[in-house]
């Protein structure tokens, strides 16, 4: 069956059924829902179902706000793991001294405080898929002993000697560019490498606009529920008002601009007043980018350019690569499509090897 173009973990917690119940639970996922709708993310969901099924490791990267939880979330729903615990951990949130007992477990009187023995989130996690996000937030010290786990498949409680065996898939998450760290020396190479078997870039919202509408409506269901407003649907202005909006906090933002118009809207429709979109000087020339491409367009059209179409998409990709100092990830990330068609872009323009076709780019 396939997967429903709209993919959301509506409840604010995440349940382990391998957790202590006293326990404190890890971070909730902070962006409720995913949308597979514009081509940029239905290459993504192709990519997500190639994944799924495996045990590799994951970086995801994206913006703040694009829902790398989700995407992590529904590897994990998607695997045979998905009938055990799946725990997202936010490393940068973690307090610093507590940050190896927390994610190993400890012993009674390990430190002051360990009045009793606890399970880490690695054991807890024990079957199933441990998302770490912020990975590079994490200490050096701390990485050395995440390595050794990821080599080693056992935990040492702070405070023991004896390792318990885990089994776990390590998805990571980060919004920071970690082969940037790796070669600043902020982040073990080592590490990256073992974690990094296989990348996933998310696309910022406002390069996957067909995205916007399904997200917008959704949104807009679950408040009205919550908030006890079945009448509220919204206007096909207000639709537009949003497609068109350049979303610098991506999905988080576009949930919290609907969630405050269902909540004061006066109703029966939301109108674009009462969406309260905030303007963002630093993304105005988004706004205008079809307009300044149908402006290139004509123009090349009435000097008689024959290749147009190919001139301009290889434009495109150079210009990327270029302003990602030849990052595929980052540039992926920024043109809204997935690494493997980046690199058969990349390949077609000879900038990297691989068996490509030699049909002109626009075949």
């Amino acid at each position: 069956m396939a997967p429903s173009p709209l993919h959301f973990q509506e409840t604010a917690r995440i349940v382990s059924l391998a957790r202590p119940a006293a326990r404190t639970e890890p971070p909730s996922v902070r962006a409720t829902a995913i949308a597979f709708e514009d081509p940029a993310s239905a290459a993504i969901r192709a990519e997500l179902d190639r994944l799924a099924p495996t045990d590799a490791s994951v970086v995801i990267v994206g913006e703040t706000g694009t829902g790398k939880e989700l995407v992590a979330r529904y590897l994990h729903d998607h695997s045979k793991r998905s009938h055990r615990p799946f725990i997202a951990v936010n490393c940068g949130a973690l307090v610093d001294s507590l940050v190896e007992a927390e994610l190993f477990g400890h012993e009674r009187g390990a430190f002051t405080g360990a009045v009793r023995t606890q399970a880490g989130w690695f054991e807890a996690a024990d079957g199933g898929t441990l998302l770490l996000d912020e990975i590079g937030d994490l200490a050096p010290p701390l990485q050395v002993k995440l390595l050794r786990v990821l080599q080693e498949h056992e935990v040492v409680r702070l405070g023991s000697r004896s390792p318990t065996p885990v089994n776990v898939r390590v998805l990571a998450a980060t919004n920071v560019d970690l082969e940037g760290a790796v070669a600043a020396g902020r982040f073990r190479r080592d590490l990256f490498f073992r974690l990094n078997v296989a990348t996933v870039a998310l696309p910022s919202l406002r390069r996957r606009p067909a995205d916007i509408p399904a997200l917008a409506n959704h949104f807009v269901e679950l408040y009205r529920e919550r908030l006890q407003r079945p009448e509220l649907t919204l206007s096909r202005s207000a639709l537009a008002a949003l497609v068109s909006h350049t979303w610098p906090g991506n999905i988080r933002e576009l949930e919290n601009v609907v969630h405050h118009a269902v909540l004061l809207s006066p109703g029966p429709k939301i109108v674009p007043a009462d969406l309260k979109l905030a303007r963002i000087e630093a993304t105005a020339d988004d706004a205008t980018l079809e307009a300044q491409v149908r402006a290139l367009v004509d123009k090349g059209v009435d000097a008689g350019e024959t290749d147009l179409f190919n001139r301009i998409v290889t434009t495109v990709v150079k210009a990327g690569f270029e302003r990602n100092n030849s990052n595929q990830v980052r540039t992926a990330a920024a043109l809204g499509m997935s690494r493997n068609e980046l690199r058969t872009q990349l390949a077609r323009l000879g900038i990297i090897s691989g068996r490509a076709s030699r049909r002109p780019i626009g075949d």
